[in-house]
């Protein structure tokens, strides 16, 4: 997948500077108001893991992870919030914003009258939806070392691979928005996500899922960032450097994808 993204990465000169055009572009024309969207995306993981991983987890008491640990229920949920929070912030940049952008504001038609190519806007579209989605991670880790659910060293170490949860999403969310054909078909993007939060190991171990259910959960993207940021956060039976190869094929493949139909769409 890599050899499909790297030699678009080296063979064109001045890509990243167009590519951190289009972020700046971005920010300049969202930045008066771009706060609130902020604390109302960075709420909702704080909210369920208040209510459910501390709520919920007084009945709940303290888990078994498989390599060992004993963990409380509120330790175990707060890495799946963070993976949570990652996806939603780079999906929510990459699926209704950009699509908006693309299909109904025509902005990617007058970028492309300029030098700047479609695998650069991809690229820089897709950094600045991991602004956002490296601020939700930042303030959300800050929150699970004063919580006492993780520790500071931890959490550094948590802060890259939520990043590149968020790259992963990021790309994911680019492609999808290249294949919906109206608004309404995001009512089914929704309810994907919404599945996936449920059932990736986020609220309770994989192995509580009969054995073919479970091999389907494992083989999801948040199952495998879930698994990878809770080996950070509190440990675990190992395995996350097959969730870091997942994640960094995923956001190869999705993104030479996006770019390669945002070529067909755009220089039809």
């Amino acid at each position: 997948m890599v050899t499909l993204v790297l030699p678009r990465l080296v063979s064109f000169e001045g890509g990243p500077r167009r590519s951190a055009s289009v972020a700046e572009r971005n920010f300049t024309a969202l930045r008066s108001a771009y706060w609130l969207v902020l604390v109302s995306g960075f709420l909702e993981p704080v909210l369920y893991l208040f209510s459910i991983g501390v709520g919920v987890g007084a009945l709940v008491g303290d888990l078994t992870l498989p390599g060992g640990q004993v963990v409380t229920y509120a330790a175990f949920v707060a890495p799946a919030m963070l993976a949570s929070s990652a996806m939603s912030g780079a999906l929510s940049e990459t699926t209704f914003n950009f699509f908006g952008k693309m299909k109904f504001m025509k902005l990617y038609d007058g970028v492309i009258a300029t030098p700047v190519q479609p695998f650069e806007i991809a690229l820089g579209e897709l950094a600045w939806a991991m602004i956002r989605g490296s601020l939700y991670s930042a303030a959300f880790l800050v929150i699970m070392v004063v919580a006492d659910l993780t520790t500071a060293a931890r959490a550094a170490a948590a802060f890259p691979a939520a990043v590149l949860v968020g790259f992963a999403f990021g790309a994911l969310g680019m492609t999808v928005s290249t294949l919906m054909r109206s608004w309404q078909d995001f009512d089914l993007m929704g309810s994907a996500q919404f599945t996936l939060f449920l059932f990736s190991g986020t609220f309770v171990p994989a192995e509580a899922y009969p054995v073919a259910l479970r091999w389907l959960v494992e083989v999801t993207p948040l199952y495998r960032s879930v698994h990878l940021i809770r080996e950070i956060c509190v440990g675990g039976s190992g395995g996350w450097l097959l969730d870091v190869a997942y994640l960094v094929a995923l956001t190869a493949g999705m993104l030479a994808l996006a770019s390669r139909r945002m070529s067909r769409m755009l220089y039809r």
